[in-house]
């Protein structure tokens, strides 16, 4: 496997983040020769991905962790997109049990219209594992506001594993999902000192930190508070505490995954070997 490649077409979360676009809401496209993947398509999904030069036809996989709007509201859109416009039974969509059927506090998310459209769907719960292209997934837990609110750990063949949290707060056996990460991807909506029932601060970010030790720690899904405290001051602090190198994500950054965890910023795509998915 090549280096995968980790676009954050949008850092933001939380409800008032969203509204106001502070920071965009689009998700995280993941991208190797093989696979083309859109994980949590919020809000500006479609249009960011047009903007920054990754054509949404070229999807091959959509992830949706839970069902609030921040990470599921284009997901009907690109799978449009993905099947080329319904017209080709292609790609796979895997989603938390909660976008699919809805729970006693959600309603599904995706229609079941939308849901029969991919050639695969699986759901996804705790625990659970299945492979896509050259990844092998774990699916892990999170306790959100959402029940059936998952995170995802990526395993590469060469490479070493990669991790996404998606929206939790801390409890006392997440550390197990996340032990041997090299790259953690941490949802971390508030700064420290600022609790919030379901999410992640500061505080916890450094105790999950403190405990798997990942190569590279990566802030994003940043709420307001977190973006007006300053979120590369937060990461900065994580790092001082737990001697992680721990950077906030901003809008379009890109992460290479390889031999070496590599950050860029401010490139058009074609210069970072992805014009073949333009």
């Amino acid at each position: 496997m090549p280096q995968l490649n980790i676009i954050f077409l949008g850092t933001g979360g939380g409800r008032f983040t969203t509204i106001t676009q502070k920071r965009r809401t689009a998700g995280i496209r993941i991208i190797d020769n093989d696979l083309n993947l859109h994980l949590d398509p919020g809000p500006g999904a479609l249009v960011h991905s047009i903007s920054e030069g990754l054509d949404p036809q070229r999807i091959n996989a959509i992830f949706v962790s839970h069902s609030h709007p921040d990470h599921y509201t284009d997901a009907e859109v690109l799978i449009e997109a993905m099947t080329k416009g319904t017209t080709q039974k292609r790609g796979i969509l895997v989603a938390a049990k909660s976008v699919l059927q809805g729970n006693s506090t959600c309603e599904a998310s995706i229609s079941k219209y939308h849901q029969q459209i991919p050639q695969l769907k699986i759901e996804a719960v705790p625990n659970m594992k299945f492979q896509i292209s050259d990844l092998n997934v774990l699916v892990t837990e999170a306790r959100h506001t959402d029940p059936d609110a998952v995170g995802f750990r990526f395993k590469t063949s060469e490479f070493g594993d990669f991790a996404y949290t998606s929206d939790t707060e801390y409890f006392d056996e997440i550390n197990k999902y996340y032990e041997g990460v090299r790259l953690l991807l941490l949802c971390v909506m508030r700064p420290s000192g600022k609790p919030w029932k379901g999410h992640m601060t500061t505080d916890d970010a450094i105790r999950i930190i403190e405990a798997t030790r990942p190569e590279k720690a990566v802030l994003t899904h940043l709420g307001m508070q977190m973006i007006f405290k300053g979120p590369t001051a937060e990461a900065k602090t994580i790092e001082e505490r737990t001697s992680v190198p721990t950077i906030a994500a901003t809008d379009g950054m890109q992460l290479s995954f390889g031999e070496e965890i590599r950050v860029e910023t401010g490139l058009k795509r074609t210069q970072q070997g992805l014009s073949k998915f333009i």
